[in-house]
């Protein structure tokens, strides 16, 4: 194994089974608290380690974890999954083991939680189900609280449905019945693990504020991606660039690693608990991918039977509701008994008992094949596009734009996911349990759209709405509030159209473009404005000479962000939408914001024009008011960069003394970018602080493979005291990346550290 200079692991290997030994042996040797977390949350382990106030965050991850047929569920993702999954455990459990046997440190974490590293079953890695991404439950929640409140034409600024879509409320479904906290084992179970005071999890749960973020996820959680053939590229090779958008943390969500052995070398990243690469190539094929909006999951509403609770309506049957206990074991106290239900649909979410009512999810985790991400195994090693094809015919989660490049000059497009047959409704909201709502079966891979060797040159996914004009709709409801707006995708297509030879820097520079295509839609808007109030007319000025660039350096910057982020939304909901069900919708979605304000309608009054301009003027003296208290009145002062800003925080520092806490902290750093531009740096509105972007970049010279580039911020590590912790942080935020090396030569030259290891046969 040789370790380059940016933390790189490079390993080679005499077999297959070797390669994935040392990936879990390094990987636990890099990552073991993240890992050894990430399983026990997964599985509800965490009050074992942790204490009482967790029970109920295990109970919830216990839901959800997969509970069919074992073989099924390993030949789904392809004949080698499983031997490549025992290898990558094996080579976990060697370095726990010696950490246990004292030849290895105990990673400092594990002291400061008091708690230590499990050995692994092979069986966990695919289990696990909640951390995958599987689309709108919170969407169809929130849509039914709007219904409720105050009819469902009342949702149009909630999200904007595309294709052109008019959603119902579905025969037999009362909107009122949905309770507030119907979500709430699922946000237990899907969230972080977070360390502090001993306050229950579920203490903390919020249902307004996670029915509040919903349409923010869908703008926020994303991906940019583009492929460009060689007959548009400086080098006539294909240039493939992927930056996927998640959550920040530190360690971050990806890790990348070269695999090396005998008919296979792969490079990229990979989630660190996995084994296998899944954004990368392997010498002959790359790929890459971003979240396409598929939706892959519904709430139904179950009629219990008022004389046996522990029955549900079907067909006009009653069926009995399945009832499992288990134990919850328990730090510092005595193990707890723990009780979940379940019907044909899945787990029973909440129930009403006045009502006789069971909440249930159904998703496609339950189905064979979708642990998340690890449909990888099989694709990262084709050779061609047949081959890449076929191995995405297994991919079942969480649904995603794959692009593809070979060193034949191919380029390609080719979605994939399971996504269910709604053939009686389409998704958008809770239907009733009974059988008139089921899914028929799950759409064919050939069902979905795809391209080869476009007649553009190139092919570029950011989330937005890509469904080809024509498609079938109506029969193949894939989805329909689940799409990003496409600003990120406008500004990404308008410069691959304009750059005749697009090169690697090109490639680099537009991951972190930072135009925003909002911005110019709204400077549209206010040239015709005026105002005599010295705050608004100040803002008017600073934005109509603004480039629409959310450069960190910027003043307008800074203002635009103020005021899209936290004044025009809320200004536009109380204009527009009935009082009843204001509070419901604190953010508009982006596309149902501009929509409005780009085609003012009745909504705003018997003259939605002029309507429109005064909110306008008003938010942008609201706005303008909020940045002078936050950076002073000297508008020359204002910078983007002194707000924006991304810090990591280690999830233990709560726990930790004032000197580690020091050493667990990257930052803070400055940044430009924003939700809806290609350098995509997502903030919270409090104090805007990063939250979800692109912690990992890729750029790939296709054939030419050292020449590629990449960067994983804050660093490779997940060790606080290791240089690799934070190394690359500063390289990312200045929007600069590291080699990919890949041969062998360049990698000898790059190497900092070089560790021998055989493993036990």
């Amino acid at each position: 194994m040789i370790v380059d200079h940016w933390g790189i692991a490079h390993l080679y290997t005499a077999s297959r089974r070797d390669a994935f030994f040392m990936q879990g042996y390094n990987a636990a040797r890099d990552r073991l608290w993240q890992i050894d977390l990430w399983r026990k949350r997964g599985l509800g382990l965490l009050a074992r380690d942790f204490g009482p106030a967790y029970v109920e965050q295990d109970r919830a991850a216990r839901l959800f974890l997969y509970r069919g047929d074992m073989d099924r569920e390993w030949q789904s993702y392809g004949p080698n999954a499983k031997d490549y999954a025992n290898a990558f455990i094996a080579g976990v459990n060697a370095y726990v083991q010696e950490t246990r046997d004292g030849t290895q440190p105990l990673p400092e974490e594990f002291r400061i939680a008091g708690s230590r590293p499990d050995l692994w079953h092979v069986d966990d890695i695919v289990r696990i189900r909640s951390h995958g991404l599987t689309r709108n439950v919170e969407l169809e929640v929130q849509r039914a609280q709007i219904a409720c409140a105050a009819g469902l034409e009342a949702d149009k600024l909630q999200a904007q449905l595309e294709p052109e879509w008019t959603t119902k409320l579905p025969d037999g479904l009362d909107p009122c019945s949905i309770p507030r906290d119907v979500l709430k084992d699922y946000t237990l179970a899907t969230d972080p693990v977070k360390f502090g005071p001993a306050k229950k999890a579920a203490q903390a749960y919020d249902p307004d504020a996670l029915l509040a973020q919903a349409q923010d996820k869908v703008d926020t959680i994303g991906s940019n991606n583009w492929v460009v053939s060689g007959k548009r590229t400086a080098t006539r090779r294909p240039i493939l660039a992927n930056d996927p958008h998640r959550d920040h943390s530190v360690p971050s969500l990806r890790y990348i690693v070269h695999l090396v052995a005998p008919g296979m070398n792969v490079i990229g990243a990979g989630e660190p608990a996995l084994p296998g690469i899944s954004i990368g190539h392997n010498g002959r094929i790359a790929f890459g991918l971003t979240i396409f909006g598929m939706d892959q999951e519904d709430l139904y509403v179950e009629a219990l039977n008022p004389s046996n609770p522990d029955q549900v309506k079907f067909d006009g049957n009653w069926e009995p509701v399945r009832i499992m206990r288990e134990k919850v074991e328990v730090k510092g106290g005595s193990p707890q008994d723990i009780e979940m239900r379940f019907t044909r649909h899945g787990p029973v979410l909440a129930s009403d008992a006045k009502r006789n009512l069971a909440f249930t999810i159904r998703s496609v985790w339950f189905e064979p094949g979708t642990s998340a991400y690890f449909g990888s195994s099989d694709y990262m090693t084709a050779k061609n596009w047949p081959q890449f094809q076929a191995a995405m015919k297994r991919w079942g989660a969480p649904s995603e734009n794959q692009i593809y490049a070979d060193t034949k000059g191919n380029i390609g497009w080719q979605p994939g996911g399971m996504a269910p047959r709604r053939l009686s409704y389409d998704g958008l909201l809770p239907v009733p349990g009974d059988g008139r709502y089921e899914w028929q079966g799950f759409l064919r891979l050939d069902e979905l759209p795809s391209v080869f060797n476009p007649k553009t040159g190139y092919f570029a996914t950011a989330n937005q709405m890509n469904l080809p004009q024509g498609y079938p709709i109506e029969q193949r409801r894939i989805g329909f509030d689940s799409w990003a707006n496409p600003a990120r995708w406008d500004r990404i297509v308008e410069v691959l159209q304009e750059k005749k030879k697009f090169s690697l820097a090109d490639a680099m520079d537009l991951q972190n473009d930072d135009t925003s295509m909002l911005g110019r839609r709204l400077i549209a808007l206010l040239k015709p404005l005026q105002s005599d109030d010295p705050q608004i007319a100040k803002g008017l000025q600073l934005l109509r000479d603004w480039n629409a660039s959310d450069d960190r350096d910027s003043a307008a910057a800074a203002l635009f962000e103020v005021w899209i982020s936290k004044h025009i939304g809320p200004a536009l909901v109380n204009a527009s939408v009935p009082q009843a069900a204001r509070a419901l919708i604190p953010r508009p979605s982006v596309g149902a914001m501009f929509e409005l304000l780009e085609k003012p309608d009745a909504s705003l009054g018997p003259d939605p024009a002029k309507a429109r301009d005064k909110l306008l003027l008003q938010s942008i003296g609201t706005a303008v008011a909020e940045v002078s208290k936050l950076l002073g009145e000297d508008a020359g002062q204002w910078r983007w960069g002194r707000l924006h800003h991304a810090q990591f925080d280690h999830a233990l520092m709560p726990l930790a003394d004032p000197s580690t806490q020091a050493q667990m902290r990257v930052g803070p750093l400055e940044l430009g970018g924003a939700s809806n531009v290609p350098h995509a740096a997502s903030y919270r509105s409090s104090d805007f602080r990063l939250t979800s972007g692109a912690s990992f970049r890729m750029v790939l010279d296709v054939g030419n493979w050292d020449a590629s580039r990449a960067i994983n911020t804050p660093g490779q590590s997940g060790d606080p005291f290791s240089p690799h912790y934070r190394d690359l942080a500063p390289l990312w935020a200045n929007g600069q990346y590291v080699p990919l090396l890949y041969s062998k030569p360049a990698v000898e030259n790059a190497a900092s550290e070089i560790v021998t290891y055989t493993p036990v046969k």
